[in-house]
C-alpha cells in the first residue's frame, strides 16, 4: 500500500466530515487527504459497522479516525478500517470533550503515553498501512515542551512515525469543546520544535490555519498542514490545493461547475433514503463572499428540511446564483 501524503489534509470534524462531505470536498482537491469524523471502538464493535465503515471508492485517498483506549479493542477495528478500504488509521488523542473523557478517549490519553503507545503498538501489529496520532500540544498542567517532546518520543518508540499535532493544549476541566478549538493560545513554535528534535518523524501542524499562504508558512517548518472550520465553512479554498501544494495544473473547478458535478451523488443518495439536509449542509459555504451567495444558503436552509425536499430544491437555489 503507498503511503498517503499528509502534506495538506481536512481534519477529522465530529458531525461535519461525514461521507457526503468528503465526497463533495473530492470535488474540489484530487489530492488533499480527507479524515472520517471520529469512529470510537465500541461503537464500531458493537454498533452498525456497516454505516461507521461506509464509504465512496471517489473519496480516496480517505484516512479513518478511531476514538478509544483499550488496545485490543482498536487493533480489532484497525483490522476492520483496513479491510474497509481506509488508507490509513489515526487514533484521536486530541479531541477534549467530556463525553470522550468519560470514555476514556481523547485528549486526557496525553496524560497516559504509555497507554497510547499500546494502542499504537497493538494496532501497528495488526494491520499493514499506516498508523498515525492526533493529539494537542499538552492537557491541563502538562504543558511544556519537554513534556510534548517526550510523549512524542514514547509513541514514537512504539513504531508511529507521524503526528498530526493541534498547537493548542486541551483545558478539559472547565472548558468545552468549542472553547478549547479558541480559548488556549495557539503556539506554532512548540510544534516546530517536535520536528526539529524528530527530524524522521512526519509532522504535520493544525488549528487556527485560515489561508493557504499561512499553509505555505508552516511547510518551511513542518511536513503537513491540516485545515478544519475554515476548510469545511469556506472549501472553495481548497480549489488551489491542487497547484499549489501537489503539483498537478489541471484546470481549476469553478463553484458552479462543481455543483454540477455533485448533481448526480446527490440524486443517487436521495433514491436510497437519504434526507436532502443531510447532504446539502455541507455545500452552504461554497458561495461564501460570493454575489447571491446568501440568497443560495437561505434557499437551502430553509427548503431543504421539507420532507419533500428533492433535487429541485437544489436547482432552484443553483438559479439564483445566475440572477
Amino acid at each position: 500500500m503507498n503511503a498517503v501524503s499528509h502534506k495538506f489534509c481536512v481534519a477529522p470534524m465530529m458531525d461535519w466530515t461525514d461521507r457526503h462531505c468528503r465526497y463533495f470536498l473530492r470535488l474540489i482537491s484530487r489530492h488533499a487527504l480527507l479524515y472520517t469524523e471520529m469512529v470510537t471502538s465500541g461503537a464500531l464493535i458493537h454498533g452498525e459497522r456497516e454505516r461507521f465503515l461506509r464509504f465512496n471508492p471517489e473519496e480516496q485517498p480517505v484516512a479513518i479516525q478511531l476514538g478509544g483506549s483499550d488496545p485490543q479493542e482498536l487493533a480489532q477495528c484497525s483490522k476492520l478500517a483496513e479491510q474497509a478500504g481506509y488508507r490509513e488509521i489515526n487514533l484521536n488523542v486530541g479531541c477534549p470533550s467530556d463525553r470522550v473523557q468519560r470514555g476514556k478517549i481523547g485528549a486526557c490519553l496525553m496524560a497516559e503515553p504509555e497507554l497510547v503507545a499500546d494502542c499504537v503498538a497493538e494496532m501497528k501489529d495488526t494491520v499493514q498501512i499506516p498508523v498515525s496520532v492526533k493529539c494537542r500540544i499538552g492537557v491541563d498542567n502538562i504543558d511544556s515542551d519537554e513534556a510534548l517532546l517526550d510523549f512524542i518520543g514514547t509513541i514514537a518508540d512504539a513504531g508511529c512515525s507521524c503526528f498530526i499535532l493541534h498547537a493548542r493544549i486541551a483545558i478539559l476541566d472547565g472548558l468545552s469543546p468549542k472553547q478549547n478549538r479558541e480559548i488556549p493560545p495557539l503556539n506554532y513554535p512548540r510544534v516546530y520544535k517536535v520536528k526539529q528534535q524528530f527530524p524522521d518523524l512526519e509532522i504535520v501542524i493544525n488549528g487556527g490555519i485560515k489561508t493557504l499562504a499561512e499553509a505555505h508558512e508552516h511547510l518551511q517548518q513542518v511536513d503537513g498542514v491540516m485545515l478544519g472550520r475554515e476548510a469545511y465553512q469556506q472549501p472553495y479554498k481548497l480549489a488551489e490545493v491542487d497547484r499549489e501544494f501537489f503539483h498537478d495544473q489541471h484546470e481549476i473547478p469553478g463553484r458552479l461547475q462543481i455543483l454540477e458535478k455533485f448533481l448526480p451523488y446527490v440524486a443517487s443518495e436521495l433514491k436510497q433514503g437519504t434526507s436532502l439536509h443531510h447532504i446539502s449542509r455541507h455545500i452552504l459555504g461554497l458561495f461564501h463572499g460570493q454575489p447571491s451567495g446568501k440568497q443560495f444558503r437561505r434557499f437551502l436552509s430553509e427548503n431543504a428540511y421539507r420532507a419533500d425536499a428533492d433535487l429541485s430544491v437544489l436547482k432552484s437555489a443553483m438559479h439564483l446564483l445566475h440572477s
